[in-house]
């Protein structure tokens, strides 16, 4: 029988979630519109991918020195500090566009991208607060709360058209001086969660009565030197990183892809929010049931079967030329990322204790953000030498890649 959830952990989820709902459509700017930003910058689509580089670079960067600083002083102060930095990047972004100045954006980007990254410890502290039979499904919770954000983007590209036609203002710039807005209000809303969800983690059955002893982490255990070797070794967690860094670097590229393709058609701003915004659909609104069944049949029945609907996703963008298909395409994209990116996690967040929980899912996204800086390091190239398809192919490849590893690794445990 599942233990029922105490009002303060609810509480806290709520918040968390209701700050995520309040800072997403940052992430849905820098990869919607960061490829046409970079070529209205440049005028060379050889260099589309830069965008989604650099938002890996900055989570290759970020994401364990992060979990560090959340493991030692606690999830809040990490947050506190990465919205601080999504906050400076946004200003930074949007006088770049106004200035025209590339080298600019490349700051205000990375700037964003390391702040966004480092308010992810969210996850961390949503993994913290609940036993590993609840996990998955409590990360569902976190991430439909991006949902709501992203969905206000079509909304705040839609006013900044409308001013950029009144102004002459550029309209990529004006959204990024929307998001200060809603930053600081996410840091308001961050700042009522309480224990911290580290203090709760290390003491899961002081605030969970009932709870089995073998269910909660266990409070007097001798915090050990974290080792990310150690982690490694291991060659489920390898395989539950790899599969994550496969959807993660797949929809990378389908990203780029989407944007591309709709403007080479001669869609709108608006009509590529639009079609983003499917995408961002699939990545979390269905959040909570795949958590729910990671939960309640395991996480690798959930985690594949995501890398195989990211990579029939990947398909659809880079071989259908339809506004539907390739939006389908990317609906898809995301319902698959978000498979394996929740029981990914949770999976990773399940074989490690509190104490370490933050720098071994930072390893996790540093991993991540990796594959993000190799997608985005092929697709411009590929598409200028190739075209639109050679980029599907390689997308497609990438979510091959974790099915062969259990092929010769075997299944996880």
């Amino acid at each position: 029988m599942r233990p029922k959830v105490p009002s303060l952990i609810k509480r806290n989820v709520a918040l968390f979630s209701l700050s995520q709902s309040f800072t997403g459509a940052g992430m849905q700017f820098s990869y919607g519109f960061g490829p046409l930003m970079v070529v209205s910058l440049t005028g060379s689509s050889a260099l589309a991918g830069l965008s989604v580089g650099l938002v890996g670079l900055s989570r290759f960067l970020v994401a364990y020195p992060m979990g560090r600083i959340t493991d030692t002083y606690g999830r809040k102060p990490g947050i506190f500090l990465g919205l601080t930095l999504a906050l400076l990047g946004a200003l930074t972004l949007g006088f770049a566009m106004l200035a025209g100045s590339i080298a600019l954006f490349v700051a205000g980007l990375l700037t964003f991208g390391m702040g966004m990254n480092g308010a992810n410890q969210m996850r961390v502290g949503v993994a913290d607060m609940f036993p590993a039979s609840m996990r998955a499904e409590a990360l569902g919770y976190l991430a439909l709360g991006s949902l709501f954000g992203l969905l206000l983007s079509p909304v705040m590209v839609a006013l900044a058209d409308v001013i950029a036609r009144r102004t002459g203002a550029d309209p990529l710039g004006l959204p990024w001086f929307f998001l200060p807005v809603l930053i600081v209000g996410g840091m308001i809303i961050v700042g009522f969660v309480r224990p911290d969800p580290k203090v709760i983690g290390m003491n899961l059955r002081d605030y969970w009565p009932g709870l089995p002893v073998a269910a909660a982490s266990s409070r007097a255990a001798k915090p050990a030197q974290f080792s990310a070797m150690r982690l490694l070794a291991d060659p489920s967690i390898r395989l539950a990183i790899l599969s994550n860094c496969a959807a993660t670097g797949n929809m990378s590229i389908v990203m780029v892809l989407t944007s591309l393709v709709l403007h080479h058609h001669g869609h709108s701003l608006f009509v590529i929010a639009v079609s983003h915004t499917f995408h961002a659909i699939g990545m979390f609104a269905f959040t909570i049931p795949l958590g729910k069944l990671a939960d309640r049949i395991g996480r690798s029945r959930v985690m594949f079967p995501g890398v195989f609907v990211s990579l029939v996703g990947a398909a659809l963008v880079a071989f259908t030329p339809g506004i539907v298909t390739v939006t389908l395409g990317t609906f898809l994209v995301g319902i698959g990322w978000a498979a394996a990116n929740v029981a990914a996690t949770a999976y990773i967040a399940d074989q490690v204790e509190t104490h370490e929980r933050g720098r071994a899912i930072g390893l996790n996204d540093s991993f991540a953000g990796g594959s993000t800086v190799f997608s985005a390091f092929v697709t411009g190239p590929l598409i200028e030498l190739y075209g639109l398809p050679a980029t599907g192919l390689t997308a497609i490849f990438l979510a091959i890649v974790p099915f062969v590893l259990r092929a010769v690794s075997g299944p996880m445990r």
